[in-house]
């Protein structure tokens, strides 16, 4: 079964900052965070606040060797790398994806930033994992391991984001965040993206009525998520990058708004294992 394993767990599923408390218990506060398995073979996409988690997760597992894709790098997407516990083990081989700032910044720049003083207490010298920094540009199609082609993708977004499909024995998954549609507008990157795929994870931060006070913040709504599904014959869709604010009761009636739009839609939550 291990060889044939399709896996995404979901370990972060905010956007903007981590959430705590009664009213987040159910879908949870950690910002983004997606692992995905093929196979024997181990990927995170973003390293949001879950990524601390994921950590301890593959330490246990005894996980050596491990592939870690930003989309970009605002805060709520980076803020766990320094945390994620494998960059600390001299046995452990991480290799470290990123394009939005191609021409512009390199991964290891990016990385030897962001973990430095007076950001953080230390520099990338203390991490003993061997880092592997790997730049590509949008567009590329990257095979991490044999089998797996990961096409990239850049998104409406400010300072520019990178959206993945992951394509592996015949099945996808679409990473399609973050993203801002255009009102009125099917942007083609998306269709592409999200063409016949078994799962679409997409920003849903907000709902249509709260588009006009939000517009230029980079982020689309669960509606224009589901119409694009539709039209691309997507089989699955994943609500995410939830608003800080969502309370559970707030996102279960939106994963109701979203199913009757669209049946195969279900809000992600921290914790959650699909299978494809």
């Amino acid at each position: 079964m291990t060889t044939e394993l399709f896996q995404v767990k979901f370990w972060g599923v905010r956007g903007s900052i981590p959430v705590s408390g009664p009213e987040f218990d159910r879908y949870g506060g950690n910002t983004s965070c997606i692992e995905i398995r093929c196979g024997k073979h181990r990927m995170i996409f973003d390293a949001g606040s879950g990524l601390r988690e994921a950590g301890l997760s593959m330490l246990a597992d005894g996980v050596s060797d491990v592939d870690l894709f930003f989309s970009h790098c605002h805060y709520d997407h980076i803020i766990g790398l320094p945390f994620f516990k494998a960059i600390y083990y001299p046995s452990i081989n991480v290799n470290i994806w990123s394009g939005h700032l191609d021409g512009k910044m390199s991964t290891r720049e990016m990385v030897d930033q962001f973990i430095s003083p007076p950001w953080f207490p230390v520099k990338t010298d203390i991490c003993q994992a061997t880092m592997n920094f790997r730049d590509f540009h949008a567009g590329q199609v990257l095979t991490p391991h044999e089998g797996i082609a990961i096409k990239t993708f850049m998104l409406n977004h400010p300072g520019g984001a990178i959206g993945y499909r992951i394509e592996w024995q015949g099945r996808s998954i679409a990473l399609v965040y973050d993203i801002e549609h255009i009102p009125g507008s099917y942007d083609p990157v998306s269709l592409e993206m999200m063409q016949d795929a078994d799962l679409v994870v997409y920003d849903c931060t907000y709902n249509e009525d709260e588009m006009q006070r939000f517009k230029g913040f980079g982020h689309s709504t669960w509606q224009h998520g589901t119409e694009l599904a539709k039209m691309a014959g997507s089989k699955r869709f994943a609500l995410f990058h939830h608003a800080p604010s969502r309370t559970d009761e707030q996102l279960a009636e939106m994963e109701t708004q979203a199913q009757a739009a669209f049946p195969e839609s279900f809000a992600a939550r921290d914790n959650q294992i699909v299978v494809i």
